[in-house]
Formats: C-alpha cells, structure tokens, sequence
C-alpha cells in the first residue's frame, strides 16, 4: 500500500506550477489517503507561494531545504537527500540522469523491488511524448500501472466555491475568453476577441473576460463594446476578495461551458479547472510541447494562416467554440 508519494523536481515558475496542476489533481484521486511530498530542489515553487492555496488538499507537503539534488556534490554516496526520509513511491519529473539517481535514493526497499518512476530514465526512449502534458502522463501512469491520468482540479477552497458562484451564478452558459500573454507577439488581436464576444452574444451566451492587474486598458475596451460581457475579477462586492489572481480563475473556469486563450498562464488556469478550450497559438513546434493540459481541447495555430497571430481568423475561432460548447466530438 503506498501511504508516502514524493514528487521530485527542480522547482516551477508560474507557467511549470500551472501545466502540472491536472497532474497533480490525478495523483490524488490515485491515492487518496496518501501524504503527497514535493521536493523543489533548487529551493522554489510556485506550490509554496502563489499557488499554495490552489493545492490545499492535493499536495500535503513542500520541499525546498536540504542537499536534494540540485548540486553536484549532491550524488556523493554519504549525503542524504530528503534528510534520509523514505517514500514508498518516488516520481522524479526531472530528465538529468545524475539528479535522478539523487531522487532514487529516496525510494523505500519494497519485497517486490523500489518503486520509484523517473522521466530521465524514460526520456530517451523513441516513443517519449514531445508534450509536456503527456510526459506528465506517461509518469502517473506508469506509476500506477495504468490506473491514473491527469484530470482536472476539483478546489476544496470553501470560500473559492462561493466566490465562483456568486460571481457566475447558475443560469447562463458562460464563455471565458483570456486576451492576455506575455509577450504581444503571442496575442490574438483584442479586436478579434471583440468580434468573437459578439458572436458569443448573437448565440445566447454570456462573455467572460478575464484580465491581469495590468490590463486595465483594455479591460475598458471590453466594458466600453461589449456591455453584456463580466468581468468577474473587476469592481467586485461578492464578499470574498481575498479569493483572487490564479485561484479564482481556476474556481471560475469549473463554471465555464468552454474557455478561450492564448498561450499563457490563463489558459493553463482554464485547462486546470475543467474548462473545455480553445487554446490559440503562435507556432506550430511550441503548441505541441506545452499544449495545454484541457480534458477537451481544440487549438488553432496562426502558423497555418500566415504571420502572426493576427492571421488567425475569427470565424475559424468560432466555429472551433461552438464544438467545445455543443459537446461534438
């Protein structure tokens, strides 16, 4: 019976933390009553600063201090990493063989051999999955013979639930749409968000923009064109303002007929809380890698219209949304 798990990995930035997060939610639901170790080797992650609250429940444990890995002289035979702990399943996410050897030793000798399931073992192989999200996969389910695959996240967070609901209230279909990125060369025009709120509208559905704190502009666009459309995280009087920034977009995204985003951190957001997505990409090569980790995911990539994500057209968009929301297959 396995009552210890160790997730071991260097650390995640914001974008790492949020692709692992259906992951996460499917090692879980494969051991319910394990406690569940994540040891970030070089000592940060996002599971210990702003998505902390998003893994309450999942991940019972961060961590980030001791000789774990992340340097050489880690490897020599008398360190102990993990301060000598045992676990009775190791899952080393990671793909350099010498930190891999690092992560082994913290697998409890079983009667029927280690368990311990490393992506650098794997990573050669001629069938290892390019994408991020089904190498991810490919790990939970060797790790539970087959049994396991990521899904999404279901939030125990009492006040991220009320927030959600006050803030989409039962009744409508609601459809989210993330104009953001990083990078402007990663945006679908917001224009083109524009005309794809107007189609939402025309068919009955309500709008939902989600904006980051430096978005303000354009969040006024949106208010200025399309009155019919919320924005939940803008001039709120729901009584739960302390549910905010990732969390609340991941409660938010469970209410969501489907979902609408660029290749940023919002769309994984979407992906993580069950949302059905239409993820727009820039190129070909980085929409394979890092597709998100959607249980229903339609992509479109402006590298098959021209150049530029302005290439991509809005009915190509539409119709795309239309499946996600219908259910077809």
């Amino acid at each position: 019976m396995v009552q210890t798990v160790l997730i071991y990995s260097m650390g995640e930035v914001i974008g790492d933390g949020l692709i692992k997060l259906p992951f996460i939610a499917g090692l879980r639901a494969a051991f319910p009553e394990a406690r569940i170790s994540w040891c970030a080797a070089k000592g940060e992650t996002v599971y210990a600063g702003p998505l902390k609250g998003v893994v309450a429940g999942y991940v019972d444990e961060v961590i980030l201090e001791g000789r774990n890995g992340a340097a050489p002289l880690d490897s020599l035979p008398w360190v102990k990493p993990f301060d000598g702990r045992r676990f009775d399943l190791v899952i080393d996410t990671q793909e350099n063989l010498r930190r891999s050897g690092v992560a082994r030793r913290g697998a409890a000798k079983k009667q029927d051999g280690v368990r311990f399931v490393s992506a650098a073992k794997h990573a050669r192989d001629q069938d290892w999955p390019v994408a991020v999200t089904d190498r991810l996969a490919r790990l939970l389910a060797l790790a539970t013979d087959g049994r396991a695959a990521p899904m999404p996240l279901a939030l125990t967070h009492p006040d991220a639930l009320k927030a959600a609901e006050v803030l989409l209230p039962a009744g409508p279909t609601y459809v989210g749409l993330a104009p953001g990125a990083g990078g402007q060369d990663k945006r679908w025009p917001l224009e083109n968000y524009l005309a794809l709120a107007r189609d939402i509208v025309a068919n009955g559905w309500t709008p939902v923009f989600f904006f980051g704190p430096d978005e303000a502009e354009d969040a006024a666009v949106v208010a200025r064109e399309i009155p019919q459309a919320l924005q939940p995280e803008r001039n709120r009087t729901d009584g739960f303002s302390g549910v905010k920034g990732s969390l609340l977009v991941i409660a938010l995204a469970g209410r969501l007929a489907a979902g609408v985003a660029n290749d940023a951190g919002p769309g994984h957001m979407l992906a993580a809380g069950g949302a059905p997505l239409l993820s727009l990409q820039q190129d070909r090569r980085k929409s394979v890698k890092f597709r998100p980790a959607a249980q229903r995911l339609e992509m479109l990539v402006a590298e098959d219209y021209g150049s530029g994500m302005g290439a991509l057209p809005v009915d190509a968009a539409w119709s795309a949304l239309q499946k996600l929301v219908s259910g077809a297959s």
